[in-house]
């Protein structure tokens, strides 16, 4: 997951509130790996327990279950766990866009956002390799100058589509088709 995952105003959190709400921990159990279902039970029954002395022990019990969501959560990405982050952080333009995909069903704006952001870098490296192509022959500086910016151009594009190929989210292939021929 981006970086959202661990604040106060994240998804692993919103399911969270949601499973105190209704006491039922199923809203946040599919946001942890199975082997650390009993785990967070138990710390959910504790948390339930403590949260009936009052509204500080709520508050406290509530963030000690949030934050120990958050750790089985990050745990079963294989990440480390660097506490509860505040709400409000930029987790940058994608995320936002990337969840209104989900909830309306339609990702035609972040396949836009995605296209947009990957063809102006693309367009901007291959600028720069024929901005250095045309070098003198008797300068070998601008020649590393090319050499370097082809290396990059030609690198970062199988690196990209070599990302997209072997795709994983969570260890799962995702199906695709990425349109390229190979020669």
């Amino acid at each position: 997951m981006p970086p959202h995952c661990d604040t106060r105003d994240g998804p692993v959190v919103k399911a969270a509130i949601k499973a105190l709400e209704t006491e039922n921990l199923n809203y946040v159990l599919i946001w942890i790996p199975e082997e650390s279902e009993d785990e967070l039970r138990r710390i959910f029954e504790k948390t339930l327990l403590v949260r009936r002395a009052g509204a500080d022990a709520e508050e406290v019990a509530d963030d000690w279950f949030f934050e120990n969501t958050i750790r089985l959560h990050r745990a079963g990405e294989g990440a480390p766990y660097t506490g509860m982050k505040p709400a409000g952080l930029n987790e940058g333009p994608v995320v936002p866009i990337a969840e209104k995909a989900i909830d309306t069903g339609d990702p035609t704006d972040l396949i836009a956002c995605i296209k947009k952001t990957v063809e102006d870098d693309l367009n901007d490296r291959f600028s720069h390799v024929m901005e250095t192509k045309g070098y003198d022959i008797d300068d070998v500086s601008a020649g590393r100058r090319y050499i370097e910016a082809f290396i990059g151009w030609v690198v970062y594009s199988h690196h990209l589509y070599q990302y997209i190929a072997d795709a994983h989210v969570h260890g799962e292939e995702i199906a695709k088709n990425t349109g390229c021929s190979h020669h």
